[in-house]
């Protein structure tokens, strides 16, 4: 079990406030990022079938919950992320370059190491967008963050509006930096201090091109082959100064088109899924080019209403030694 404890830490909002804060972020959130994005609301799976290949496999190595479902004879397994789903449902749907979708993604991930911003309930908004060739590109990989980034400052507003006891922190602009230029810019540190070296330096950073082995031999982290080609992805990170770390609020990324997944698959040694329908599909090019991401929402609400623990935002399970340590210290898990 691993906690981080501020000292003499005092909830700004009580749970009923909280509780109040937490509608009024996701609502004002998800309003905003549809808006700059150019977005409209879907429904979204709970479940897909492993057979199809759409599961999210996010590292390789994490393990689906899987379950029969006595009618169809078959088992399937609740979802990880909804990366590859979403660039289906944009061709089933008949979205245009230009346009996307985004939906309220709900999953369970039973391996995470649960502390302070981890749980295995992972609430996210996932969206997708169809984008055209000329679009495969940094650039508007960079122009999708920092729409991210001016819906975050906005909800923040509102809070700090609404709610008196909240303080703005969010920098007003965020950094592009590349893994490579990471390592090169702190080539003593391990991707991780890499990573809380940037945010705190800059406040807000998006690291691109995560999964390929840098110019040391190692990948700055790891990332599934089969949804975001490694040369055009990113993460978003915030300086949280409450626990004195970066905070991870969104992984996103423009999607492979058939190249790139041919590329990565045999890099990571998953050729076998070129048998996989939707592999089949985009080796072929049948699906839409799209570019796409999820954003956390217990992290977002976690970031902006000040919190030491997410199971301050969220109801999950946490080990009984969680709950003691933080009640000990005023940390209320709902």
């Amino acid at each position: 079990m691993s906690l981080e404890f501020p000292e003499q830490y005092i909830p700004r909002l009580d749970v009923l406030e909280t509780e109040i804060a937490i509608k009024l972020a996701k609502d004002t959130f998800e309003r905003e990022l549809a808006r700059e994005l150019g977005l409209m609301r879907v429904s979204a799976p709970l479940f897909v079938r492993p057979e199809t290949g759409l599961n999210d496999d996010l590292n390789g190595v994490e393990r689906p919950v899987q379950f029969d479902v006595l009618d169809i004879h078959s088992d399937v397994q609740i979802v990880h992320s909804l990366a590859k789903w979403k660039r289906l449902a944009l061709k089933r749907y008949g979205f245009k370059p230009g346009t996307g979708l985004y939906t309220d993604m709900n999953a369970i991930r039973r391996d995470e190491e649960l502390d302070n911003i981890h749980s295995v309930y992972v609430d996210q908004w996932d969206w997708e967008k169809v984008i055209t060739a000329a679009d495969r590109t940094l650039a508007t990989l960079y122009s999708a963050a920092k729409s991210v980034m001016i819906a975050l400052r906005t909800t923040e507003r509102l809070l700090v509006s609404r709610f008196s006891p909240l303080t703005p922190f969010l920098p007003e602009e965020i950094t592009f930096l590349t893994s490579q230029e990471l390592e090169d810019r702190y080539p003593a540190l391990t991707p991780k201090e890499r990573e809380d070296a940037a945010a705190k330096e800059f406040g807000a950073v998006f690291i691109s091109q995560i999964g390929g082995p840098l110019r040391s031999g190692l990948a700055h982290d790891g990332r599934a082959p089969d949804y975001d080609d490694w040369l055009l992805n990113g993460d978003i990170l915030v300086w949280y100064p409450l626990l004195g770390h970066a905070l991870e609020l969104s992984s996103m990324g423009i999607r492979v088109d058939a190249a790139a997944l041919s590329r990565q698959l045999t890099a990571a040694g998953c050729d076998e899924r070129r048998s996989l329908p939707f592999h089949r599909m985009l080796l072929q090019d049948r699906l839409p080019l799209t570019m796409g991401g999820g954003i956390g929402q217990s992290r977002i609400c976690m970031l902006l209403l000040h919190k030491a623990h997410i199971g301050e935002v969220q109801a999950s399970v946490w080990p009984d030694g969680m709950i003691e340590a933080c009640e000990a210290r005023g940390i209320h898990l709902l």
